[in-house]
């Protein structure tokens, strides 16, 4: 004797397990390329909850199979439970099993089960819009997105709530081909049903992905009522700022935040924008309400972090970085700058300890450059290099770069100790370019002229297509005016080898300076000027032109120099030593 399924599912014993069942359709699996449909509302769960399934009278071997697959799920059996139905589903034809089959499908993220019982929906209850609006989000998820577009339009001619916006999301990652058929098949829907804000999101979405920007704002611009809801107002906001109208970006996007206060994506592109125009305390109050509300995100925590470290809100950046390492105790990104943030607070014991904590790959070589400018400014220059020695010990991988770091942290200050620093490393890495071109720039500030040169010619003899030798090589030449037909000969392979760098430009038309080719000299460095006007370039410009009387110019190029840079005394050296002749 049959009796109806609905009567037994509502015994107590089984309401738990079926209570599982519907609670895990919320969580339904993913697909790696789609995205979920849109939820619902709290009211359609309700509504959906309270609504009575109706199910048939079964076989006895039927409703043992159905009672299996509710205790099964009880029993989180969900293997069991979704081969029950999806037997039963087939066989009895019947709506609820059918409906039921494809929710736990979706909760186990059985992808093709699930379309394959949307699909079975529709054909036992073609006059059931959640049935079409099913299987249109599994067709999407497939792929299959004219098909899913044909069955939204289904929907949508029996007035059920649609998800077209879905479809246009899931189409992103599809072919040009595919996405034009949509987009020709939305457009003729938006004609007929204008006012469908899901329709006029599909459609701007589509038109984006087309490469059709212009046309997805004026559609968005056309239509902002309809364009009102989260997603379709954040692509609205997105296509107004990459159109260059940023601060209507953000005006629509509080007003969206008005409306919505607690939408996190909305808020955080918000937070977005305003950190690209430079809004950083403005940004900064949307990052705080981000992590109030998502306490648990650290990347929204960092952000907040770093915003407050530009901003110069050095005490909250240490506060905020202390807070994420106290949950990421590994986070080396947080711990470099919480030792930017010591450093500017005036406290560098805690920047150097924080400096030295850092031993991720990516942070590592700037961390200790960090540690060794701090301590080479402090004068304690034995501390650093037992520090530093310790680090190569440890990172042999690292050392060569940790040799260049403390001989450039000790060049402006202590040269001499940073030409024996060189020399001790060029003991241990005696053909290295970097280190032979180091040692070169450090001869020539301690008075050692003929170690440039041995050094330079080295490097070119070993490397003869290297550029920033040959360059440095013969500028060194041409600046003591010495060997100037090879110094040309030098920085012309040079420049052959990189013709658009500024710094071998100068070097050409000091070369031709010193050559006495005044004309081809201006034209070198009027070229070096415009694309690095550096103080150097400014003062050999200038006095090219003084050498050609035209000293108002010379003058006009000096002043303008030292405006943009008070502090270089290469063009007042300049200048004195040509006015005072």
């Amino acid at each position: 004797m049959s009796q109806p399924i609905k009567a037994v599912l509502q015994r107590p014993l089984l309401s738990l397990g079926l209570g599982l069942i519907l609670t895990g359709c919320a969580a339904t699996g993913t697909s790696p390329t789609a995205p979920e449909p849109a939820p619902t509302s709290q009211a359609e769960e309700i509504k959906a909850a309270e609504a009575p399934v109706v199910y048939g009278n079964f076989r006895k071997d039927t409703l043992y199979d159905l009672l299996t697959a509710e205790i099964a799920g009880q029993r989180n059996r969900y293997d069991v439970a979704l081969g029950n139905y999806l037997l039963q589903a087939e066989q009895t034809r019947d709506p609820g099993v059918v409906e039921r089959a494809m929710r736990v499908a979706e909760f186990l993220g059985a992808h093709r089960p699930a379309l394959d019982m949307a699909m079975l929906w529709t054909d036992v209850d073609p006059q059931n819009p959640d049935a079409f609006r099913s299987a249109a989000l599994h067709l999407a998820r497939a792929g299959q997105h004219e098909e899913a577009m044909q069955a939204m339009q289904t929907v949508l001619a029996m007035q059920g709530e649609t998800h077209f916006d879905f479809l246009a999301l899931a189409a992103a990652q599809s072919d040009s081909h595919t996405r034009k058929a949509l987009l020709h098949s939305i457009e003729r829907l938006v004609a007929a049903n204008p006012e469908n804000a899901q329709l006029l999101f599909a459609n701007a979405l589509l038109l984006q992905q087309d490469e059709r920007e212009d046309e997805a704002l004026v559609l968005l611009n056309r239509n902002p009522v309809a364009a009102s809801a989260p997603q379709a107002l954040m692509l609205h906001s997105r296509l107004l700022a990459a159109d260059g109208q940023t601060d209507e970006a953000i005006s629509l996007l509080q007003e969206g935040l008005r409306q919505s206060p607690d939408d996190s994506r909305m808020r955080l592109l918000l937070a977005r924008l305003l950190v690209s125009e430079g809004e950083l305390d403005a940004a900064a109050a949307q990052f705080t309400l981000l992590t109030q509300h998502n306490p648990d995100d650290l990347d929204l925590l960092l952000s907040l972090a770093l915003i407050n470290l530009e901003g110069e809100q050095f005490a909250a950046a240490a506060e905020h970085f202390e807070r994420l390492l106290d949950a990421d105790p590994n986070n080396d990104t947080a711990r470099y700058h919480l030792g930017i943030a010591y450093q500017q607070l005036d406290q560098p014991e805690k920047a150097l300890e924080a400096w030295q904590g850092v031993q991720g790959e990516r942070d590592f070589l700037t961390s200790r450059l960090r540690i060794s400018q701090l301590m080479a400014d402090q004068g304690r220059v034995d501390e650093l290099a037992t520090r530093l020695e310790a680090d190569r010990a440890a990172r042999p991988d690292a050392a060569l770069q940790l040799y260049l770091i403390e001989i450039e942290s000790l060049a402006p200050s202590n040269p001499a100790l940073a030409m024996q620093r060189a020399n001790d490393a060029l003991q241990r890495y005696e053909f290295d370019s970097n280190l032979l071109y180091t040692r070169a720039m450090l001869a020539e500030k301690v008075g050692q002229p003929e170690q440039l040169k041995v050094d330079l010619r080295t490097i070119i003899e070993r490397e003869p297509e290297n550029s920033m030798a040959l360059n440095a090589l013969g500028y060194t030449l041409a600046d003591r005016n010495e060997s100037l037909d090879e110094a040309l000969q030098l920085i012309e392979k040079a420049a052959a080898l990189n013709p658009d760098d500024p710094a071998i430009t100068d070097s050409l038309g000091w070369v031709h300076y010193r050559l006495g080719n005044l004309e081809l000299a201006e034209e070198y460095l009027r070229k070096a000027y415009t694309a690095y006007p550096d103080p150097e370039v400014a003062a050999h410009l200038g006095e090219v032109l003084w050498a050609q009387g035209k000293h108002r110019e010379a003058r006009k190029i000096w002043d303008k120099s030292l405006k943009a840079d008070p502090e270089n005394d290469i063009v007042p050296a300049t200048r004195q030593r040509l006015e005072s002749h």
